[in-house]
């Protein structure tokens, strides 16, 4: 496994090096380097398989690409000093004054009404996703967390509040609905 991500990782540095110098010059895009990283990330991937294995070596060598091209892109951030502009298009969520109705209103939008509308999607793709039920029943409790966490994403960083009362809603409503009648079918 070590040998596998240790390939990954050098894989993920060169390739991912590559690719970010191809990328900083959008005009010509030099593809020439956009196929030359890519083609090192592949190889990365398949010299892992080779070495130990095609399931635990392309394991290894994913994760590895992955902290391999993280380490690109960190090494390349850019650290900017003083204040933004205020010439943004949409204000920033925590502008202006704070209200308790407010923070009351989100916190039921972002916490039941959020798990309610990722429930819904869940039991959604969980009657009408094609495939075993098992793996559907799987994949939509995995799918819930993930709804949730957009849900409160997104309700907490909106300023309207009753778009997010709307959309949560009629997402709640038309996933129970959707589910319910594709437990009937």
């Amino acid at each position: 496994m070590i040998l596998g991500a240790a390939i990954g990782l050098i894989g993920g540095v060169g390739g991912g090096a590559l690719l970010r110098r191809a990328w900083a010059d959008r005009r010509s895009g030099h593809p020439a380097l956009v196929a030359g990283g890519w083609t090192l990330v592949f190889a990365a991937l398949a010299a892992a398989a080779v070495a130990e294995g095609p399931v635990k070596g392309v394991a290894a060598a994913t994760a590895g690409v992955a902290v391999g091209a993280l380490m690109v892109v960190a090494r390349g951030r850019i650290r900017r000093s003083g204040r933004p502009s205020r010439d943004t298009l949409a204000p920033e969520p925590l502008e202006g004054p704070s209200r308790l109705g407010r923070g009351v209103l989100k916190f039921l939008l972002a916490g039941p009404l959020g798990m309610t509308a990722a429930m819904g999607i869940a039991f959604c793709y969980a009657a009408w996703a094609p495939g075993d039920a098992r793996t559907r029943i799987i994949v939509g409790g995995l799918l819930m967390p993930l709804g949730w966490a957009l849900a409160m994403t997104w309700t907490l960083a909106d300023q309207r509040l009753w778009r997010a009362l709307a959309v949560l809603s009629g997402t709640s409503v038309a996933g129970f609905a959707l589910a319910y009648v594709g437990g009937i079918a």
